[in-house]
């Protein structure tokens, strides 16, 4: 492997200092001159047709200064995909109708925190309550309540994929297996609450100051919702306390605090509480997956067949994207000539449910390893044996003609098996301990949003050999920013302190789409190494003018330009860039775009395309311990192995890595929203089962670097891949340890204790019947 000078370092993080010294200034931490506090009243219903809505006495209240409703915004509506208009289905601020517990009604902005309170409780509205249901299954049946018009049985969307013949795989599939698996409605649960902050100046220009991973985009769709031009709106994304995918979208925040700060002429905040936020902010899809599989009897996998049923919840989000891209994640991991996907998404009464790391895949992943754990050992397979039998390789094309430019599930399979001891503890630890695997994969970016998935970079060199890089890109505190910064340095050859950066800022950096599909290191990385590329071509040029030199000739190395060979012979980046200035009157400034050249929209009647330019995967293995008189499983040891491409950042990757598997754990043991009506009871950290530092289990990372073709130095996007096996793995180890599958998560201590003793009277039953016959 090519060895690097920055690339592959475990560096410390660009903004290490400022956050770990408490100087590190987030939306939350923001004041501006004469600023307002703003409020959102929300519904205290989750169905029913506003009739009357009176604004009149908090108007009047000394030291409001705004009111909006949803009338302000003329009934516009919006939704995840700018290109399908006909996807839109909710608006900021409800005007007619709301459709679940905690929808935005109306915002105010008064002078401190207590009177907002107070002038919300002088807002009037009067609701004819209509019936509501909560469950997608019983929302799709006839009679139920109609969420929104036109839309027969509350179907907001269907997506039907089929690969080969479905019908003739099952015949020629030596055994079929089947199970339902269900899956629940887990937070997101950023340390940062919700934030905006908007500014109205006297020239007419908007500034917002967001938790939002899309800066560029949530700027369009504010152009669209407040008619406004959009080269007159500033969005910037200031230090950020996670998203995680969530926050990808536009908020009632950003479009309330921009309304009124238009209308007060004054700064406007609006910060979420933490009960707001678990109320109303976008959360992973519960899943029920009715899942066929089809295999021979040495473990050669014929076909799938699954069957989803996602809760949309009462508006699309991400819905239809996740519902598609299930099929998709269906062909990844293994080899079969026949597919069936066919996917339902249902409008509820509960809060929408939206994009969170992963997109979909951890709950399908639950479902299909899980099951394929059980025909492992109906066919006396190894489990491990019979995933090698199936898997993908570097080269190969899947089902639905997603091209594998690098795959390295094989090595992540053996690796992770040799560290977790899998040959001495498969089926051999005493009761109540065991050991299972699962394996998953996921995108480096797609192209399923917009017709491009591009990203842009600018690199400039300035007088004193200092290195300025500005992307669009968004750190939501995964430390992108220090990679795109490791990326220039190693392509200009300065040290790594050397550079710096501002990132998202749609007035000052170039245009990137957001932070999501795990497209940062493979597309902007791509950007910020192209622009990079342009400036060392300056430098090199004007270099070899002073050198006498050919520019092929040239390397540099520590902020010097020398001649291959003759490092003593040398001219510093600083007087190059001087040099820039005096003799052309110009800075040395690189300019870079990156758009993958090999990926496509996926066709949407057959579901065939290549939407990622790379895919990630990986496989993990699970060792737990179940207390039988408790109920309570505690994950002993995790490794997961990870095909990353090229670690650009191994100590940062790794960091990924065991974040993604503290989000699973959380999804696999304990996280769960609770509602009662529609309304969310347990509003804290305390209550929504979010693991904690004591309760995480020892983690062994080991990165297999495939090297892909086409990412920045052979680097590929990860942030998103390792929480997709990782409730599985645990499930399948829970399974080997007491000999029980669950189908439904979170294993609870209560769900085991269940599952315990029914076998126990099962067991019971049969000792009986066997001793009366």
């Amino acid at each position: 492997m090519k060895k690097y000078s920055v690339i592959g370092k475990d560096l410390p993080r660009k903004e290490g200092p400022l956050k770990a010294g408490g100087k590190a200034l987030f939306t939350s931490d923001m004041t501006l001159p004469g600023m307002l506090v703003g409020r959102i009243l929300r519904s205290p219903i989750p169905h029913g047709i506003i009739r009357h809505l009176d604004t009149s006495r908090a108007e009047r209240l000394t030291g409001v200064a705004a009111v909006v409703t949803g009338k302000e915004l003329g009934g516009k509506k919006i939704g995840r995909l700018l290109h399908r208009p006909d996807l839109w289905d909710e608006s900021p601020l409800a005007s007619d109708k709301v459709r679940f517990w905690g929808e935005a009604v109306a915002a105010l902005a008064a002078a401190d925190p207590d009177l907002a309170e107070e002038a919300l409780e002088l807002i009037k509205v009067e609701y004819e309550e209509l019936p509501a249901v909560f469950n997608p299954e019983q929302a799709r049946q006839g009679g139920a309540p109609v969420i929104h018009q036109g839309k027969e049985n509350n179907l907001a969307h269907k997506v039907v994929l089929e690969f080969g013949n479905i019908e003739e795989g099952l015949n020629q599939a030596d055994m079929v297996f089947e199970d339902v698996h269900r899956t629940q409605c887990v937070p997101v649960s950023p340390l940062e609450q919700t934030v905006a902050i908007a500014a109205y100046d006297l020239s007419g220009n908007l500034t917002l100051w967001s938790t939002n991973q899309s800066p560029f985009i949530l700027r369009r769709w504010l152009s669209i919702l407040l008619d406004f031009p959009q080269d007159r709106i500033r969005v910037i994304k200031p230090f950020m306390g996670g998203g995680f995918g969530a926050r990808r979208e536009v908020m009632a925040s950003d479009c309330c605090a921009s309304l009124l700060t238009m209308k007060s002429g004054r700064p406007v905040k609006i910060s979420y509480s933490r009960e707001e936020e678990f109320c109303t902010a976008r959360m992973r899809h519960p899943l029920t997956a009715f899942f066929k599989i089809g295999v021979n009897r040495d473990g050669k996998i014929i076909a799938q067949h699954l069957k989803a049923l996602l809760d949309n919840g009462a508006y699309n989000s991400s819905g239809p994207e996740i519902l598609r891209a299930l099929g998709g994640y269906l062909t990844a991991l293994y080899k079969c000539p026949h597919v069936k996907y066919e996917g339902l998404l249902i409008y509820t009464n509960n809060p929408p449910n939206g994009a969170y790391r992963g997109f979909g895949n951890p709950q399908l992943r639950f479902a299909s390893e899980t099951l394929l754990d059980k025909i492992a050992e109906e066919l006396n397979l190894d489990p491990i044996e019979l995933r090698l039998k199936n898997i993908h390789h570097t080269g190969d094309v899947t089902a639905n003609k997603w091209i594998l430019t690098s795959c390295g599930l094989e090595e992540c399979l053996k690796q992770g098996a040799k560290l977790a001891g899998w040959q001495k503890k498969k089926g051999r630890l005493p009761f109540g301990r065991g050991v299972g695997v699962a394996c998953g994969n996921h995108n480096s970016g797609t192209k399923s949003y917009f017709p491009h998935d591009s990203s842009a970079a600018f690199v400039k060199v300035n007088q004193d050999g200092s290195v300025h890089l500005l992307s669009g890109a968004a750190d939501l505190g995964q430390g992108s920013d220090s990679t795109l910064c490791q990326i220039a340095a190693e392509v200009l050859g300065v040290p790594y302190d050397m550079v710096n950066i501002t990132s998202a800022d749609t007035a000052i950096t170039p245009e990137d789409l957001g932070t999501y599909a795990s497209r940062i290191t493979y597309i902007a990385g791509n950007a910020v190494k192209a622009a990079a590329e342009d400036a060392r071509a300056q430098v090199i040029d004007l270099a070899g003018e002073r050198l006498e030199a050919e520019p092929k000739d040239l390397e540099i190395t520590e902020g010097k330009v020398f001649v291959a060979g003759s490092p003593d012979k040398y001219i510093s980046l600083t007087e190059v860039a001087r040099l820039a200035l005096a003799k052309e009157g110009r800075h040395i400034l690189g300019r870079g775009f990156y758009d993958p050249p090999h990926t496509e929209i996926v066709n949407p009647d057959t579901g065939e395309g290549n939407y990622s330019p790379a895919y990630a995967f990986g496989a993990q293995i699970a060792e737990v311990e179940v207390d039988t008189l408790t109920g309570e499983i505690r994950v002993i040891n995790l490794v997961a192995a990870q095909d990353c491409g090229l670690a650009i950042n191994p100590q940062g990757l790794k960091g990924q890595i065991e974040g993604c598997i503290a989000q699973g754990l959380g999804m696999a043991l304990s996280e769960e929203m609770i509602r009662d009506g529609g309304q969310t009871l347990n509003t804290s950290f305390l209550g929504t089962g979010i693991p904690r530092s004591p309760g995480l289990p020892e983690m062994e990372v080991t990165l297999v670097e495939t090297i892909d073709p086409g990412g920045p130095f052979g680097a590929k996007g990860v942030s998103e891949m390792p929480i997709v096996p990782t409730a599985a793995a645990i499930t399948n180890a829970v399974y080997d340890a007491i000999g029980i599958r669950f189908h439904q998560l979170p294993l609870t201590p209560g769900r085991v204790l269940a599952a315990l003793e029914e076998r126990a009277r099962t067991n019971a039953a049969e000792r009986i019947s066997r001793r009366q016959s």
